[in-house]
């Protein structure tokens, strides 16, 4: 494919004013890297005239290494009533000494009368002296139109004269930004086609938010109206319900539309970038997003696992490797023995009988009728598999266990748990204290085990999840827990459920360490 599109990437910027999302400016270089390594043309790195941080990473950015992509500095026209040459928001784009300056300004009336408080002919001033004036500094200039959408719908011709002033102007990319996020797709189509037919020698461009839902959508459609120019963000950030992911748009342009969005063979590398920015931003994976979500290509229901072993195209619109995923096989109540035969591959268990996967099938949707699940703790599906076969030897056995919470006049609380195991051949007992039940019960479980297995010692707990099942018994209800532990090099989840939120932490905590040692 011949690349024609021109990928624009705002999440340093646009990305940042996500609710909950801060980023530090060794976060923003770091992801700048990361950006070029995908491919993408254009990154906005942030405003330099808003705040200390944007202005030292423009300062820092002899630090990187881009080799594919060119620097953005982000910023607004003029204010009204003032020359290009004297307003500091102009000055902060140059002094920020990037090759590329992206200014916004305002294509709605109702902003310029009634936010700007200009008259009509005075945006278009500061709209065509901003561009000129920065052009004349040899920057290259992209103009964003601002709710360029909702002021079509208001007044089409004034909308258009205000792109007609950033043109006039020299900018080298109009780009029509649906700012609300309101806009569907008929609407954009219709829109865009009218701009390339009134602009065809500048490049058109589309910056979408998602406030419908749409903007993913929304961006396609511009690009098969006549777009070549395309913003948004990785993974979707952005201020209220976030902005085009970029994440989906280009594999959809790329392998849906054949139109090359990177340079060849960088699409693979999508998943690990948007898993990157998410980690470098503090913000969990949505597991669920097209293409680079960890459950994009999870296939749980036993039919489509029975269908996939046939032809793995059958309940798949891509191979997952394109974009750097992978597949995967959940096991739940839903799943068939084709979804355990996958896993115990998964798992390099070896030689499955049909009959033992059958049993551990049924005691899955048994124990998910209990209040278990097992999709997100594969461990212990691993155990019921290998708990099955006929040389097994657990690596210890349960006899008993109790744990204490008491509140001591002169002490206060003291938690205290014993655990008596039968290991190797030997009954060991042993007590611990700790700071509550579920910590009291490990510390005594390890005292137990640690002399027969040493590396024990590396097990840590990396996350503990507690979910009631069934609110409407209160403090009866049934609690499921889902527990995961690493050892440095590998990670993995058990799950346990009961009534007794101390039963369902000790089932998933023997089970956490029992797996861990079976599969050292």
């Amino acid at each position: 494919m011949d690349k024609t599109l021109t990928i624009y990437d705002t999440t340093l910027r646009d990305g940042t004013q996500r609710e909950g999302l801060w980023l530090s400016c060794d976060d923003k270089l770091r992801i700048a890297q990361k950006l070029d390594e995908l491919g993408v043309d254009y990154i906005e790195g942030g405003w330099p005239g808003s705040n200390p941080k944007d202005v030292e990473f423009f300062q820092r950015l002899d630090e990187l290494d881009l080799s594919v992509a060119k620097i953005a500095a982000f910023g607004s026209t003029c204010r009204a009533n003032s020359d290009p040459a004297e307003d500091a928001n102009i000055q902060a784009l140059i002094e920020a000494n990037t090759p590329v300056c992206t200014i916004f300004g305002k294509s709605w009336t109702l902003h310029v009368t009634e936010v700007l408080k200009t008259t009509l002919e005075e945006n278009q001033r500061i709209i065509f002296e901003s561009v000129q004036y920065l052009k004349q500094q040899n920057k290259t200039v992209f103009y964003d139109a601002e709710h360029f959408f909702d002021g079509f719908k208001a007044d089409p011709d004034y909308a258009l004269s205000t792109l007609a002033a950033a043109q006039r102007g020299g900018a080298d990319a109009l780009v029509l930004c649906d700012t609300n996020g309101g806009c569907l797709p008929d609407e954009v189509a219709k829109i865009v086609s009218e701009v390339v037919s009134a602009f065809p020698n500048v490049e058109i461009g589309i910056h979408a938010h998602n406030d419908g839902e749409c903007a993913v959508a929304n961006s396609m459609i511009a690009v098969s109206s006549g777009a070549t120019h395309i913003q948004g963000t990785i993974n979707g950030y952005g201020e209220r319900c976030g902005n085009a992911n970029l994440c989906s748009i280009i594999p959809n342009l790329e392998l849906k539309q054949n139109k090359a969005c990177l340079p060849a063979g960088n699409l693979s590398r999508l998943y690990d970038v948007s898993h990157f920015v998410s980690e470098i931003a503090n913000l969990a994976p949505e597991q669920h997003t097209a293409y680079i979500g960890v459950s994009a290509f999870a296939h749980k229901a036993g039919v489509h696992v029975a269908a996939l072993q046939r032809n793995i195209n059958s309940y798949q619109h891509i191979d997952p490797e394109l974009v750097g995923n992978q597949m995967r096989t959940v096991v739940s109540e839903l799943s068939g023995r084709g979804n355990l035969l996958n896993k115990a591959l998964e798992f390099n268990i070896g030689e499955t009988d049909k009959e033992d996967m059958k049993q551990v099938l049924d005691s899955i949707k048994l124990l998910e009728s209990q209040g278990f699940s097992f999709e997100s703790a594969e461990a212990s599906v691993a155990l019921m598999m290998h708990r099955r076969k006929k040389d097994y030897q657990p690596p210890f056995e349960l006899i008993d266990f109790f744990a204490t919470v008491e509140h001591r006049s002169g002490r206060g609380m003291v938690v205290e748990a014993m655990v008596k195991v039968q290991v190797n051949g030997e009954t060991v007992h042993t007590i611990a204290e700790g700071n509550g039940p579920v910590n009291a019960l490990d510390l005594a479980l390890r005292k137990a085990l640690l002399p027969f297995y040493p590396e024990l010692d590396q097990f840590q707990l990396s996350d503990y999840k507690v979910r009631i099942i069934d609110g409407n018994s209160a403090t009866a209800a049934t609690t499921r827990v889902l527990l995961d532990t690493q050892n440095g090099h590998r990670r993995w989840s058990t799950v346990g459920a009961s009534p007794n939120i101390i039963e369902a932490s000790w089932l998933a905590l023997a089970d956490s360490i029992e797996y861990g040692l079976v599969t050292a």
